[in-house]
């Protein structure tokens, strides 16, 4: 996810915001805390329980990972003919999303099917580089704004200067750890499929690291400032996230096997906690949103707002499994193509890159300023 939002211009549409999407605890620990006490446990367990940990994350990726890929479909499309005809948004907004939602999937399609038909393994493998691209990045932008929805729910709010800081620092450290992966990793399989990475030269590198560092002493400094006019108080909680997102989960990813492993369910149960406040609100606005459910048995759920609640994030979990498992196994039963050249898990190969790199497109639309959903209930 990459929460793509100006939080001040939204403020005025909100009275009196909460104060929290969930509450001090759950935030802290969905927004990014938890890994700041997950990371040091690592360290403690030994590597050769490295397997135990992989399918641990496997059992973890269909209750957050895939839900999380799973819920920005459920929204983007929702209403969807409604948004391609300018039907309640802008001009740039309806374009953005007939861009994501139609052509960018087409494109996709398209690439995947020439290369699979093709079996240009080269050309396959460069969809491995641009999902590692545009995944770091959809990591940083995702930091930014978490940032921005809690300075707007603490009102502790940064003027474009401070936002130009933040997100000049998110981008240095974003290109610094591409370029160190790139040097690090010249080659590698994906699924059965081999893939290189652009070489750079080591001044590239250098010169990368100076900004980095550049960025995030003047983010350091910028915080410090922004503390001061707040009379002490900075929206904290933001700040972890922003932290986690940059710096654990992007820079200093490679610092430990096991922690490559538990980084894409962290930063899934960040965008879920989001989500979930945004769909609770979705559910809240219904006219019959505090009727009991029908049948009475259901009613233990309390009103039928949150049975609706349950019914997304079940359907997530279900879509997920569909995307992820179901639709790659059947296709892999169905359509033939050349095993000895291209293995026997292309179409979850090709699946599971469509996903993460059209989950970018996805959200970089949701989650924009101006965005009339967004500004309605996001932050009620």
């Amino acid at each position: 996810m990459a929460l793509h939002l100006s939080a001040d211009t939204l403020a005025p549409a909100v009275a009196k915001p909460q104060k929290y999407l969930f509450g001090p605890i759950a935030d802290f620990l969905m927004l990014g805390g938890s890994a700041f006490l997950i990371l040091p446990l690592l360290f403690l367990v030994p590597l050769e329980y490295e397997g135990l940990v992989a399918a641990t994350m496997v059992f973890v990726a269909y209750l957050v990972n895939y839900p999380h890929f799973a819920h920005s479909y459920q929204i983007f499309y929702r209403n969807f003919g409604r948004k391609v005809s300018g039907d309640g948004y802008d001009k740039g907004l309806q374009i953005r999303y007939i861009f994501a939602g139609i052509a960018v999937p087409l494109i996709m399609s398209a690439f995947f099917a020439y290369g699979a038909a093709t079996a240009n393994t080269r050309l396959l493998g460069y969809a491995t580089n641009a999902m590692f691209f545009f995944v770091g990045w959809h990591y940083v932008k995702q930091g930014y704004g978490m940032l921005m929805v809690d300075a707007v729910l603490k009102r502790k709010f940064f003027d474009d200067r401070d936002k130009k800081v933040l997100l000049v620092n998110s981008y240095a450290v974003w290109i610094l750890a591409w370029l160190q992966t790139n040097t690090a990793v010249t080659a590698g399989k994906y699924y059965g499929l081999e893939y290189y990475t652009f070489a750079a030269p080591s001044w590239i590198t250098d010169i990368a690291l100076l900004v980095a560092l550049t960025s995030t002493a003047a983010t350091v400094l910028m915080l410090a400032g922004r503390w001061r006019k707040n009379g002490g108080g900075l929206p904290y909680n933001g700040i972890v996230a922003y932290v986690a997102s940059l710096y654990l989960w992007i820079l200093i990813a490679r610092i430990n096997p096991l922690w490559l492993l538990v980084v894409p369910a962290l930063h899934s149960l960040q965008y879920l906690a989001v989500v979930w406040r945004y769909q609770t609100n979705v559910e809240r606005d219904g006219q019959d949103a505090g009727k009991d459910p029908q049948p009475k048995i259901l009613s233990f759920l309390g009103p039928l707002y949150r049975l609706r609640i349950l019914g997304f994030i079940v359907g997530g979990g279900a879509l997920g499994y569909l995307g992820f498992w179901l639709i790659p196994f059947v296709l892999t039963a169905l359509i033939p193509y050349d095993r000895q050249v291209l293995g026997s898990s292309l179409f979850f190969f090709i699946v599971l890159i469509f996903i993460n790199v059209h989950h970018y497109f996805l959200d970089n639309v949701m989650w924009r300023r101006g965005n009339p959903e967004v500004s309605k209930y996001l932050f009620r």
